[in-house]
């Protein structure tokens, strides 16, 4: 069965000097505000480069929970910070820092769910740049 999700952006004004809001479907982000200087400067709201860190952040999270679980494994917390470089006009580096607590688990074991999260969570699979995680357990 697939899955819909929809958002709405509205802008108004030239590139530089307009601005524009943004609304998801559920109205967690409701007319939030994003701007020329969102972007590429540090005014107040929000911008793309922000939106896609966060779905991925959250994404991987989701993923790597689901295939820890079907290792045998509940991790207590999963926290990652999510940086995305944008370079040019392009969006060239998607870097994950992942610290994980998950309870009876080897390194060796840990490091083949994250690299299979990585590579398999939805989010990643969608950009097209270098996706890169760096993993610590707890």
């Amino acid at each position: 069965m697939a899955i819909k999700r929809n958002a709405t952006s509205v802008w108004e004004g030239s590139g530089k000097e307009g601005t524009g809001h943004l609304t998801t479907q559920s109205n967690v982000l409701n007319q939030t505000q994003y701007s020329y200087n969102t972007r590429f400067a540090d005014g107040i709201g929000t911008n793309p480069e922000e939106l896609v860190a966060a779905a991925h952040a959250g994404c991987f999270n989701m993923k790597l929970s689901f295939v820890l679980g079907a290792a045998g494994f509940t991790p207590e917390k999963l926290e990652t910070k999510c940086t995305i470089t944008f370079d040019d006009g392009t969006v060239t580096e998607s870097n994950l820092k992942l610290t994980a607590t998950v309870p009876g688990i080897s390194a060796a074991q840990f490091a083949t769910c994250v690299a299979d999260a990585e590579k398999n969570c939805p989010i990643s699979k969608l950009l097209n740049c270098e996706i890169k995680v760096d993993a610590q357990l707890a």
